[in-house]
């Protein structure tokens, strides 16, 4: 088959970006002739992918996600492709992943739109009833049950045409077997001795992610455990607000915010507990990853990957409905619970 895989942005990192470089590569690796239909990419996962170029004239990000979009509707048209599975935010396709979620379901989770929506947003929200219209696709995919669920209600899809297929995780990547060694070489890194205990959080977007929760619950549980740290990893546009939050609440001692780093499997072996109170996460990587690693992981509901998990058995997902307040001391609960050393050792 000719297949067109289409996203404005091909790139090497990136969620979407490496799934759509895994399924092109595995395409290509078939027989496939494989296309990728970008605004911009970087090197093809396989030698016989090829590239398709939309590059048309636009005028800031949201102009250019539309025109991207409009750019693939007149070359979809025009092109011999049997399959177009669409990646990304356009509305021309037979198959369409939404491995973002419903974007009014994140506008109405995370975005603060007390000032109005942004032209960016509602030329999103434009683009996604247009995708998921009746008659616009053929089969749509999600990566957990709770966008299939949200899709469904939200747009009136059928629940047969929903096919769900969770994120996989590198198992060679995240193996427990390496988690002594790896363990040693970041606590090492840090000055973190033996007897300290590590809660991780990891993310980008410090808000949607639920950091100001992890320290509200942690600022409870310092005082009763002198050995408990909070290591922070991620990136998020506003870091010095959160190293002041972190100050103001008297953590400035017990928190090390790490910023951006590339090799998450060491940051879970470092991990005694893994903590994403996350607002909105379609399905989490970073959970599979956590649990892959053999870390507790404590999530909440609002994360599809949460569906993976067996309460208090791998680890604890924190209710949707519960209030900011009540979720973070919800959440210094579990992470009180998977402290406790008989836990520990148990587990």
């Amino acid at each position: 088959m000719h297949v067109a895989l289409v996203h404005m942005r091909h790139a090497a990192i990136g969620g979407t970006e490496r799934y759509l470089n895994h399924l092109a590569r595995h395409l290509a690796a078939l027989g496939d002739r494989v296309t990728v239909v970008c605004r911009t990419h970087g090197e093809p996962p396989h030698p016989d992918v090829r590239f398709e170029v939309l590059k048309g004239l636009a005028l800031g990000g949201s102009w250019r996600m539309w025109a991207f979009a409009q750019a693939v509707e007149k070359h979809v048209r025009a092109a011999d492709y049997d399959v177009v599975y669409g990646l990304g935010k356009t509305w021309t396709h037979d198959v369409i992943r939404l491995g973002g979620g419903c974007h009014r379901t994140y506008l109405d989770l995370v975005a603060d739109t007390s000032e109005g929506v942004r032209l960016k947003d509602r030329l999103a929200l434009k683009i996604e009833d247009r995708a998921l219209a009746k008659g616009a696709y053929r089969q749509v995919v999600t990566n957990s049950e709770m966008v299939k669920r949200d899709v469904v209600t939200r747009h009136g899809v059928a629940p047969e045409a929903v096919r769900v297929i969770h994120n996989g995780v590198d198992l060679a990547r995240f193996d427990p077997a390496r988690r002594a060694e790896r363990r040693a070489q970041l606590r090492g890194e840090l000055d973190l001795g033996p007897d300290a205990r590590v809660v991780l959080f990891l993310g980008t977007g410090y808000t949607r992610k639920g950091l100001d929760l992890v320290l509200d619950a942690f600022s409870e549980l310092a005082p009763e455990r002198p050995e408990l740290r909070l290591v922070v990893v991620g990136r998020d546009s506003t870091p010095g607000s959160w190293e002041a939050l972190a100050e103001g609440l008297g953590l400035a001692d017990r928190v090390r915010f790490l910023g951006e780093r590339r090799d998450a499997e060491a940051c879970f072996a470092a991990a005694d507990v893994y903590a994403l109170p996350t607002r909105y996460d379609p399905f989490a990587n970073s959970t599979l990853e956590a649990l892959a690693s053999g870390v507790p992981t404590v999530t909440t509901e609002t994360n599809g990957a949460a569906e993976l998990i067996e309460h208090r058995v791998q680890g604890s997902v924190l209710s949707a409905e519960l209030p900011d307040e009540s979720r973070a001391r919800a959440l210094a609960n579990e992470l009180r619970h998977w402290l406790d050393p008989e836990v520990a050792r148990a587990g």
